[in-house]
């Protein structure tokens, strides 16, 4: 006889987990409170909710293969490899010339150097020209990010060191640069 009604016990709950595991979110939220019925509610399915997008996936418009990948508005960083799956990604401060969106290929790198705005800089990674100002990836050796001075034109994309590090690992001389707004 327990075995019996130690069936019956557990056939109950599993058919009672399946009832709320496969029940709208709202109604199997509310644990045994009754549901209600709002006047708004209507008669026919409910349209299927349309999904986010994801903020930190690799923009759709920045082409395909391994290439870097900058975000002026989102002020973002997206190493991408050959499968065009992100491989890393980060936040960049700008820098106050920025180039327009397209395709460049890195032109030069260098180790360490003086930024153009006076902070001594690692692993430049150089793709761009615009007005006389060479834009490109670095980190500041001491780890700042701070905004750039806005009454000089300089073209250095700041990120943090780590970030830093890995641009330079993944975007070598002739790697593709892609830059959307």
């Amino acid at each position: 006889m327990a075995g019996l009604t130690a069936a019956a016990v557990a056939a109950v709950a599993f058919l009672a987990y399946q009832a709320s595991a496969n029940a709208p979110e709202s109604v199997a939220s509310t644990h045994g409170s009754p549901p209600s019925v709002s006047a708004s509610a209507s008669a026919g399915p409910s349209a299927a909710p349309t999904p986010t997008a994801d903020p930190l996936a690799v923009p759709a418009e920045s082409g395909a293969g391994e290439r870097v990948v900058y975000a002026l508005e989102a002020r973002r960083v997206w190493l991408v490899g050959e499968d065009d799956e992100a491989i890393r990604t980060f936040t960049v401060m700008p820098s106050t010339v920025s180039p327009p969106p397209g395709t460049y290929r890195v032109t030069s790198r260098s180790g360490t150097v003086q930024g153009s705005d006076g902070v001594p800089v690692e692993h430049v990674v150089r793709f761009a020209n615009v007005d006389d100002v060479t834009v490109g990836f670095s980190a500041a050796q001491d780890g700042s990010m701070a905004s750039p001075d806005p009454t000089t034109k300089t073209g250095g994309v700041r990120m943090k060191r780590a970030d830093g590090d890995a641009v330079w690992t993944f975007a070598t001389v002739g790697a593709t640069v892609v830059v959307v707004p």
